[in-house]
């Protein structure tokens, strides 16, 4: 039986146009991630692709290792000296492309450099050409000194509680350093559009499950499903086995297919790196690797797209409406952006940290600083999405059945 329901979405045209859909579109995400590794060479000249990637990760594998005060301290030195050549100082673009080319091998650390020697809101691309081989040193202390100022500042005042600070503060004490380098091109190319892939994935899904539910209703076939021997037991139990077959076959598929494209472009170099060894993850409190980040990327849409779309074909088994149904993930996904944005803090706004769309965008969660205190002791946002989601998704299922099996013949 459950054979026959993954039968029936697949045989109808509409479905197989979905996942031809589903499929042009990853190849197209993907292009595009691997598109987004640029290499500038030695006469100023930039391009992208398979041989940029190679190229790049060759320059910045002279600088694999731990970050320690002499790395950054020869990184500000060397910064200098291509600041003060000709090149740099020239007014034409394209000489100023041929210095840059020079810097691509520590542009990370560079990074980190600038993240560190600005206060904790701020980041200036420039701060390391004024910055000394002195201040090396100070690194990674003023990674904890930024946070600390910034939380007692009146801005962040009332964003959190005494606990809260003191969580965050102590998760920056236990990042283990010095940290260790490698490039991460493409791991960062993999989370920065793994949303994009889990959103769309997601979406496609809705189109093909949620009509699992009203298709009965909608052929007027209900009769003859219900007043059978196995209709309500066994044909219902298929109908969410097949559902749920379908989301976990086609979403890690699509996840995998995905991050093997671009990885074996890019290359999987520094998934052992902490991710605050990168731009976008310096400031993170969540003290994990690229690969661990990776895993909470692609494991938390696929909690969260269980759980929006088993809420979809329970919609669709109320209301025998496959069209109603198919709005429950477009309204899961957009309108906390809108409501977001009416609130911008306080409580109310970061109640809205934890709807489910955080975990389809997963790997930038880990940016946030967003942490909540449950019986005294503080938690970020992350792990308690991930148990949230789990048990209303497990709850969930056996509402699903009931419902579904006790519908009434129309």
């Amino acid at each position: 039986m459950v054979r026959y329901e993954i039968r029936k979405v697949f045989s109808r045209a509409s479905g197989k146009i979905a996942l031809g859909m589903l499929a042009a579109l990853v190849l197209v995400v993907s292009f595009i991630a691997i598109q987004s590794v640029e290499f500038v060479d030695a006469d100023g000249n930039s391009s992208t692709g398979i041989g940029a990637a190679k190229s790049l990760r060759e320059a910045k594998s002279e600088w694999t290792g731990y970050l320690t005060e002499d790395v950054f301290a020869e990184v500000i030195r060397r910064n200098a000296e291509i600041e003060a050549s000709p090149e740099a100082q020239s007014k034409d673009w394209h000489e100023n492309n041929r210095a840059f080319a020079k810097k691509q091998g520590f542009s990370d650390i560079r990074d980190v450099i600038n993240s560190a020697l600005c206060s904790f809101r701020e980041y200036d691309y420039f701060r390391i050409d004024s910055a000394t081989p002195d201040e090396a040193s100070q690194i990674y202390e003023r990674r904890i000194t930024n946070l600390e100022n910034w939380l007692a500042s009146d801005e962040a005042k009332y964003m959190y509680s005494h606990a809260q600070k003191e969580f965050f503060i102590s998760q920056y004490r236990k990042l283990k350093t010095p940290l260790y380098y490698e490039d991460t091109d493409g791991w960062d190319a993999v989370l920065t559009y793994s949303q994009t892939v889990v959103m769309l994935a997601m979406l496609i899904l809705a189109f093909l499950v949620c009509g699992i539910f009203s298709s009965e209703f909608k052929l007027k076939a209900d009769a003859v499903f219900f007043s059978s021997e196995k209709g309500r037991r066994s044909g219902t139990r298929a109908k969410i086995l097949a559902g749920l077959a379908i989301i976990t076959v086609i979403y890690w598929a699509v996840v995998l297919l995905y991050t093997g494209i671009v990885l074996f472009v890019l290359g999987v170099g520094g998934r052992n790196c902490p991710i605050q060894a990168g731009f976008h993850g310096w400031k993170s409190f969540y003290n994990i690797t690229y690969f661990e980040e990776y895993l909470i990327a692609v494991f938390g849409g696929f909690i969260g797209t269980l759980f929006i779309l088993t809420v979809g074909m329970l919609v669709s088994a109320a209301t025998r409406s496959a069209v109603i149904s198919v709005t429950i993930p477009v309204i899961v996904l957009f309108l906390p952006l809108f409501v977001r944005g009416l609130l911008k803090e306080g409580l109310s706004a970061v109640s809205l940290y934890l709807l489910p769309d955080q975990l389809l965008q997963a790997a930038y969660t880990v940016s946030f600083f967003t942490a909540y205190e449950i019986g005294g002791k503080v938690v970020g946002a992350i792990p308690l999405l991930f148990a949230l989601y789990s048990v209303l998704f497990a709850a969930l299922t056996p509402v699903l059945y009931w419902v579904y099996r006790k519908s009434e013949v129309g």
